[in-house]
């Protein structure tokens, strides 16, 4: 397991309030969704998990952080796995929905689209790198790049939302942020 990262996340999340805005995109975009089995990525404390929930999915939540997962405990429709995203297999060819907001490891795209059915809906949005960004995470492998997310995903999906977008952080710094959403076209 990347004992780094779960030592800093899990001070992280020992540390801060329950975040329970959910993002944007996933109120508008979920509901495309053909099924009701969902997966959130990097879910934290379940902020999309527990709104998806309450929509009627069946929702697979992973992250490395135990502190994070046991916000979840209970939750009707939310089943939470504590893993390492540098070595998890998603279940393959079995999710109607894979939210992703706000974490970034490139090596996981292909591990999405062969988790998604075909018809699955991918959302997802993070940081991008822009030279005025006032305060991105100091890692820039952890920012796409301009484009990179049609570049990424344009081929695979069907595209129903693509955007780069200035925006404000939770302490109003000022953010270049990227959406995404599209239908997977599966393999031929």
């Amino acid at each position: 397991m990347a004992t780094e990262d779960k030592i800093r996340w899990e001070k992280k999340y020992q540390t801060q309030p329950i975040p329970t805005k959910v993002v944007e995109i996933l109120k508008t975009y979920a509901p495309l969704a053909l099924g009701n089995r969902a997966l959130d990525i990097a879910c934290g404390m379940g902020r999309n998990s527990r709104y998806l929930a309450s929509q009627g999915f069946e929702v697979d939540a992973l992250d490395i952080s135990p502190t994070a997962l046991s916000q979840l405990e209970g939750i009707k429709g939310i089943h939470t796995q504590e893993v390492d995203l540098d070595t998890h297999e998603f279940l393959e060819n079995h999710y109607d929905l894979i939210v992703c907001t706000y974490f970034l490891k490139r090596e996981i795209f292909p591990k999405i689209a062969r988790a998604l059915k075909k018809g699955g809906i991918l959302i997802f949005e993070t940081f991008v790198y822009h030279p005025d960004n006032e305060k991105a995470p100091s890692n820039r492998s952890f920012l796409l790049e301009q484009g990179e997310l049609k570049a990424t995903f344009g081929e695979d999906y069907e595209i129903i939302h693509l955007r780069e977008f200035w925006d404000r952080g939770i302490c109003g710094e000022r953010l270049m942020r990227g959406s995404f959403v599209g239908r997977y076209l599966g393999k031929a």
